[in-house]
This record gives C-alpha cells, structure tokens and sequence, in this order.
C-alpha cells in the first residue's frame, strides 16, 4: 500500500469522528498489524483494523460504515501481486465498496457466522469511568497503565557531570590531566550540572466521593512510575504520606496498604486543613519545592473555601507547578462553583479530569 501512514491517520479520524474511542495508540497498532501481516485483500484489512482499533460489539455498525467509506476504491493489494483478482479478492479491487457485510466472511450453509471482537476485556474498560469499575475490573487496568509514563519537566541540579562543552572549567581535572603532557594543559576539562527531572509530589482525596478515583491513581502511580519518583500523600480528615507503603509491592497489596494506613479512607474532606499540614511538616521544609504537584479531589470542601485558597497560594509560591485532577470536569457544562474549587481554581496551572485511563493523556501532558 504505497500511502500507509496517510491511509492510516485518515480513517482513524473518520472513526474518532464518528464516535468510536480511537487514537493515536490504536492506529498505531492498526499500521502495524498491516505491516507485519502483508494482507492480500481489502477483507483481511478488514480484519486487521477489527482486530486493532474496535473495542466493544457496540462500535461494529458505526465501523463497518466507516471503513466502506474510507477504503471505497482502494486498489486491492492482491492485484498488485500479480494474483487474480478473483481470488479472495473483494469489490474494493474493482473500484467499488469493499464487501464487509459481515464480521466473518466464514459461511455455514448460507448463514453468516458472526465473529469475536479481538479486544482485551483491559481495551474495552478503557474508556470507562472509573467510578463505574469493580476492583476485578479495575486490577485488569494495570497491564494497560503500565505502558504510560508520569513524568515531570527537567531541572538543573547543583551537582555537577564532565561535559565537553560545559560552560566552566574544571581546574582540577584540567591539571592532573596535563600530567599526561608535561604539565602542559592542552586540554581543558569541563563541567556542567546534571539534569534531572522535578520531583513529583501527590496529594490524592481519600472522601467517600472520591473513593473510586482514589483507588484507580493509587495503581497509577504504582503502575506508570516512569522517570518520576512521586511523594504520596492521601488526605480526607487528616493527612497520611503513603510513599513508603507504596513501593515494590503488587497494585492489589499497595491498595490495601493504602486503606489500612489511611484511617479516613473513604469520611469527609478538609482539603484546607491537609494543605495546611502538608505547607507545615513538608512543603516549606523542600519537599514541594520546584516540585511538580499533583492535587486529585473533587473539590468539595467543608471547611472554609477562603483558607484553601490561603494554602494554595503558600504552596503555589514554592512549587514549580500545580496540576488538579478533578473527575468532575468531565462532565458537559461544568463550572468551577462548589467552594472549594472556586477557591482552588485561580492557582492551579492545570485542571484535568483523569476520570477514565483514555483521559489519562490530558494528566500525563499537563504533569510534562
């Protein structure tokens, strides 16, 4: 097929714009499958873009529709092998409309037999909010979240690494190699600092309205650590650092330390009161410092909404960045009017929804 890349890109906008869950990964894996298997009909492209970008029995109608429109016309690779055209070939290589009545073109005794979708029970919950998931479904997540990366913006460190052309001189390192040359400094050696990423800093509600959510960035960040070294924090009533608890363990064993060494899980919010123990005991003592921090609530606050913002603002002027996870957002019409929110929402640099692992994107490029 002489324009993949294009053919590609353009039907999985067709599909994304006819409503299907269809983004760049899938095309990918779409493109992919057609490179490897080499198919030599327009029914088994058919079948490769099934098998990689459909993901739920209800998508199938809207597919079909999709694909005779895209690939009306498009010359059958058979032919182009020198085959005959008649051969497993389909009305695509003629110039019209591929034949994809059916999802199998497998036959037994003149009635269609319907075939399986090839996406993993992972693919199809995908797109679920994660309010709307069991903890079986949930734990199926995990293979899919850890393909993703959290990681942060770059920093400079005050250590520093031999560079060629670093901006200073290391003297020291510039004289012992002249030893090598009579004592004669032909050569300068130079430094620069390291670089290396901002700290990630995560203060996750544990409320019973955002339980559900809790638990799914729980196994995120144990998950997606990528280059990111995150500080876990979890608050309701009270402020619980789970950094600790969370390493080298299974998602399933860090969710139940997570309940176990959060007392609150699942009570009331203060979210003024966390901030202010977290400014207090860790912020201004360097751990939110030129971090970048992570804040995943709703928003509802029944403390006072003034004194959130207080805290947001102490914590804005140390950290690098603010990012605000609010599933609620994802909803049609949202506005910033519960109190805290409203408090909130002048000082984040962010505000995603992360409701689902398909709009997890938004928080992987907003924590970048």
């Amino acid at each position: 097929m002489s324009d993949l890349p294009g053919l590609v890109a353009a039907f999985g906008a067709r599909l994304r714009a006819a409503g299907l869950p269809v983004g760049p990964d899938r095309c990918e894996r779409f493109a992919r499958a057609v490179t490897v298997l080499n198919p030599a009909t327009t029914r088994e492209i058919f079948h490769c873009a099934l098998a990689t970008l459909v993901s739920d029995p209800e998508q199938l109608p809207t597919f079909r529709a999709v694909f005779a429109e895209v690939f009306a016309g498009v010359a059958d690779p058979a032919t182009q092998r020198g085959q005959h055209p008649s051969v497993g070939s389909t009305a695509g290589s003629r110039g019209g409309r591929p034949d994809v009545s059916g999802a199998d073109p497998d036959r037994r005794g003149g009635r269609e037999v319907e075939t399986n979708v090839l996406a993993s029970a992972a693919e199809r919950l995908s797109g679920r909010d994660f309010a709307e998931l069991t903890a079986t479904e949930l734990a199926q997540l995990a293979g899919l979240m850890r393909r993703l990366s959290l990681s942060t913006p770059p920093r400079r460190s005050r250590r520093e690494r031999l560079a060629p052309h670093g901006p200073r001189v290391d003297l020291r390192g510039t004289l012992s190699r002249a030893r090598r040359t009579g004592g004669h400094p032909l050569l300068l050696v130079r430094r620069a600092r390291k670089v290396k990423p901002r700290r990630l800093v995560v203060l996750c509600d544990i409320s019973g309205s955002m339980e559900p959510y809790a638990r799914a960035m729980v196994q995120l960040l144990y998950c997606a650590s990528g280059g990111a070294s995150a500080e876990v924090f979890t608050f309701a009533t009270r402020l619980t650092r789970l950094t600790r608890e969370l390493s080298r363990v299974r998602p399933s064993v860090a969710l139940e330390r997570a309940g176990r060494l959060a007392p609150d899980w699942s009570g009331g919010t203060r979210i003024a009161d966390s901030l202010a123990e977290f400014n207090r005991r860790y912020g201004r003592r360097g751990l939110a410092r030129g971090a970048v921090v992570l804040i995943i609530s709703d928003g509802w606050e029944t403390g006072d909404p003034t004194e959130l913002g207080r805290q947001l603002a102490a914590l804005a002027a140390v950290a690098h960045r603010i990012v605000w996870a609010n599933p609620r957002t994802a909803r049609a019409g949202y506005r910033p009017l519960a109190g805290g929110m409203a408090a909130a929402w002048p000082h984040c640099d962010a505000v995603v929804s992360a409701h689902s692992l398909t709009a997890l994107d938004d928080l992987i490029a907003a924590l970048r």
